[in-house]
């Protein structure tokens, strides 16, 4: 059973926000400048961004929030020091059968690999499961993402769909692999998750 007492966007070390549109533009846009993160957040081809150029897709996405109400974004901020590091969304969702797309990162490196894309994927999908009551969601990594691959089926989601060599990158193809998770999968773990 859902606690619904829970902290919905709090974890141990990461909350969930709203952009600031003074302070983030600036930090992500040096994200942008980080070829690792880019290729591990994103299929699409990817290039340096300047703050202005991400305020103004910030702007389009609160646009999108407010009125085709078919996207979440969240940013991901340490709870000691409040801190930008990551962003979390939920997107392209299709309310008439209550499906959607995750997609997730912490674009600053010194934060990688310590637990806090766990512990916002873990918010993600209790806000996507609990708030939203969504009956599936999909995740899509590339098959190089092996931290992404990793995080996604540590929390249970199954590899529905593998399109092999669909990704280009620095000469080489990649496969990309389609992850989905069901709500009634989700709640079966949810009780050891809290």
């Amino acid at each position: 059973m859902l606690d619904i007492q829970a902290q919905l966007f709090e974890a141990k070390d990461v909350r969930f926000g709203p952009i600031d549109h003074e302070t983030h533009p600036e930090i992500e846009s040096r994200w942008t400048h980080d070829a690792e993160f880019m290729r591990l957040m994103e299929i699409k081809p990817v290039r340096p961004l300047s703050p202005m150029m991400v305020k103004k897709k910030y702007e389009a996405v609160e646009k999108d929030m407010d009125e085709q109400k078919n996207l979440f974004y969240f940013t991901i901020r340490t709870r000691e020091d409040d801190r930008f590091i990551g962003k979390a969304l939920i997107e392209m969702v299709d309310w008439s059968n209550g499906n959607g797309y995750l997609q997730i990162g912490i674009g600053e490196a010194e934060f990688r690999r310590m637990g806090y894309g766990s512990q916002a994927l873990n918010m993600l999908l209790r806000y996507a499961f609990g708030e939203l009551n969504l009956y599936r969601v999909t995740a899509v990594v590339p098959a190089y993402n092996q931290g992404a691959i990793r995080l996604f089926q540590k929390f249970g989601f199954v590899e529905e769909v593998r399109r092999r060599k669909a990704l280009h990158r620095d000469g080489e193809f990649w496969d990309i692999i389609g992850f989905g998770l069901l709500n009634a999968e989700w709640r079966e773990q949810f009780n050891g998750r809290g």
